[in-house]
């Protein structure tokens, strides 16, 4: 397969956001063959420009308003209740919505695609006209688990996450500085709070999305759900997710329990084979990858590998990636890569 000689109509919805600029960003970078990029957000920012690479400039378009006739593809990220309204109404006029929010991702008619782990979903696009991307600290698990559960099958994975203020946006990041700022200051922490529910500056919090009947939070269950619709529905996942004082870049520490025998030796052999994959495991000091180094990188990082003594076939890892890059738009436009050259004009 290969792509459409004279290019596609691409619209990035929420362009004005963190993670629409990076998808700008990437298409570029990537030579993605478009012959229109479209910037899209609300009408607040309708007729701000944003960067289209290194030379050329983009004026926001009212999303509200805006025809997606005519338009191949549409790369989303504007917040869930948005996406509800305008994905369908995009994938209406014929255009393929890859949509980042999580509004779409546990619906059974609507594939959910890691192009790593699972390219072959992406043809299941025909049924409602969008893709879901999941979630950024599912994304950056399951490229590392992937390869992991082919050669020794997993049964069940515990995973403690330590994720960046960015996976709250722009607000996320502006209040980890203001707050850090304020500190040295003497201003009270509570006095830069709009978005976390205690101080994020100089601190961890264990509590991300909405707490659910059951006491998971819903960033939890969302790694539980969503690794098993990628990879296996036959593996058990429990989650401990934690906001940390990081402004880019998620950390997550992996428990794997396998059927077959494993050791760090054999995984980290693997790892190294992986897509997406790089493994950075040295027995010592700054031989492993922490968040502010992967910040800016496409790579899931992989460290520590070890064996877990606690359990039979037990091994343990840390991961590291840049949850703006793939955990959102850089997994997003690999999405549409695939659909391109495999799909839309086959």
């Amino acid at each position: 397969m290969a792509y459409r000689n004279d290019g596609y109509r691409v619209a990035v919805i929420g362009a004005s956001g963190n993670v629409g600029r990076e998808m700008l960003a990437i298409l570029a970078e990537r030579g993605f063959p478009a012959k229109e990029v479209i910037a899209l957000a609300s009408s607040r920012s309708a007729g701000q420009e944003v960067s289209y690479g290194e030379d050329q400039v983009l004026k926001i378009q009212n999303l509200e308003t805006f025809d997606f006739t005519g338009v191949d593809i549409a790369l989303s990220s504007p917040g869930a209740k948005v996406s509800a309204e305008h994905s369908p109404r995009a994938a209406k006029a014929g255009c393929v919505v890859i949509d980042n929010t999580s509004q779409f991702r546990m619906d059974p008619d609507v594939p959910l695609v890691v192009p790593e782990v699972n390219p072959e979903a992406i043809a299941g696009f025909r049924k409602k006209g969008i893709i879901a991307n999941p979630n950024c600290s599912t994304i950056q698990m399951v490229v590392a688990l992937k390869p992991l559960h082919e050669a020794f099958g997993i049964q069940r994975v515990v995973v403690s996450t330590y994720q960046s203020t960015s996976g709250s946006g722009k607000a996320g990041m502006d209040e980890l500085f203001n707050q850090t700022r304020g500190i040295f200051m003497n201003q009270p922490w509570r006095d830069h709070q709009e978005k976390f529910t205690k101080q994020i500056a100089f601190n961890a919090i264990p509590h991300i999305d909405v707490f659910m009947d059951d006491g998971a939070t819903k960033e939890e269950w969302k790694m539980n759900v969503e690794t098993r619709k990628i990879l296996d529905p036959k593996i058990k996942v429990h989650a401990n997710c934690a906001r940390v004082p990081v402004f880019i870049g998620h950390a997550e520490y992996v428990n794997i329990e396998t059927d077959k025998p494993i050791d760090a030796e054999a995984a980290r052999a693997v790892l190294r084979k992986a897509k997406g994959v790089t493994v950075v495991d040295m027995r010592e000091d700054e031989g492993y990858v922490s968040p502010a180094e992967c910040a800016g990188e496409d790579p899931v990082y992989v460290s520590r590998i070890r064996d877990d003594a606690t359990t039979e076939n037990g091994l343990s890892f840390w991961c590291v990636a840049d949850n703006l890059r793939k955990g959102a738009a850089l997994n997003t436009v690999q999405i549409a890569e695939v659909l391109c050259r495999d799909y839309l004009d086959a």
